[in-house]
């Protein structure tokens, strides 16, 4: 039986406010998750909990919101993912925003050379100048891999964190045309939703694990930004768009990886309780990911 790390990083410094004055709820998400039996799914063996710095609205002049804060918060995280990494089991992540991709990627640079699942509804691969919030968030894809503002991307002059060619961006079914000109013209491996569809889920599983094999990696990180998911199903995030996964296509897209042996971690992210106050949608989500936390034991 695996040992799985829980780590909480319960960071919302990459959004903007939905509500002016009201800071972004996602911090509350690891506490959530635990009321609504996601603790129990896991039984973990350690729980660590990377506090971070207070939300503040200010945007840096390099057009991050919260920039130094999330520079910060990065570089605690990033030493607790080395300490976790190095060690037997397997990581699971509850941030939070997609922001805490940054430590998550720069404590796996430390530990060795790792590839990237990035399964997301948008390509979070927007700059300064072409986001529209200066959220970290919108551009956590870019900064893992090496662009954007230095004081992001080169954090302990270690860019980048996730090479490139070792990342697939997975799921993305956002209509900004610049942002995803701007990805596909880069080494990452795009992978949009309609894509997926077409040639199967686990079709893509394997060729991503084949692709993670031929680069003689150290091991993989699965990224999975919670809206992905079809809009009915979760409903509950910061920028919902129609369409998106179900949980069906979401098992056939996960389990292979799972039961791979190669990935080290997982972080789950931008779920908002704030906007499921009955929750329902929670509680199925638990349900849906019973299977998924169910093959972290069989490894």
């Amino acid at each position: 039986m695996r040992t799985v790390h829980l780590i909480e990083a319960p960071s919302n410094l990459g959004l903007q406010e939905l509500i002016p004055g009201v800071p972004p709820a996602v911090d509350r998400l690891p506490g959530w998750l635990q009321q609504w039996g996601f603790y129990d799914l896991l039984s973990p063996r350690h729980v660590h909990s990377v506090s971070p710095p207070p939300y503040a609205r200010e945007v840096d002049p390099v057009g991050v919101r919260n920039a130094d804060a999330i520079s910060h918060y990065s570089q605690q995280l990033g030493a607790c993912i080395t300490q976790v990494i190095t060690q037997p089991g397997f990581a699971v992540v509850l941030g939070g925003d997609c922001s805490i991709l940054l430590g998550i990627a720069l404590g796996l640079k430390a530990a060795g050379t790792y590839g990237l699942f990035f399964l997301d509804g948008h390509t979070d691969y927007a700059t300064p100048e072409r986001s529209a919030t200066g959220g970290a968030a919108g551009m956590d894809l870019a900064l893992v891999t090496g662009s954007g503002p230095a004081k992001l991307s080169n954090l302990d002059g270690q860019s980048p964190y996730i090479q490139p060619r070792h990342a697939w961006s997975v799921g993305n079914r956002d209509a900004d045309e610049a942002d995803v000109a701007a990805l596909q013209a880069s080494p990452i491996q795009y992978v949009d939703l309609a894509a997926l569809r077409q040639q199967g889920p686990a079709a893509w599983a394997a060729a991503f694990l084949t692709d993670m094999a031929q680069q003689q990696l150290d091991g993989f990180w699965i990224h999975f930004d919670v809206d992905v998911l079809a809009d009915e199903l979760m409903p509950a995030v910061d920028s919902p768009q129609p369409g998106g996964l179900t949980y069906t296509e979401l098992t056939a897209l996960l389990l292979p990886l799972l039961h791979s042996g190669h990935a080290v971690g997982l972080d789950i992210t931008i779920l908002d309780p704030s906007l499921d106050p009955t929750g329902a949608i929670t509680r199925r989500f638990v349900e849906a990911l019973s299977p998924l936390m169910a093959a972290l034991a069989c490894e």
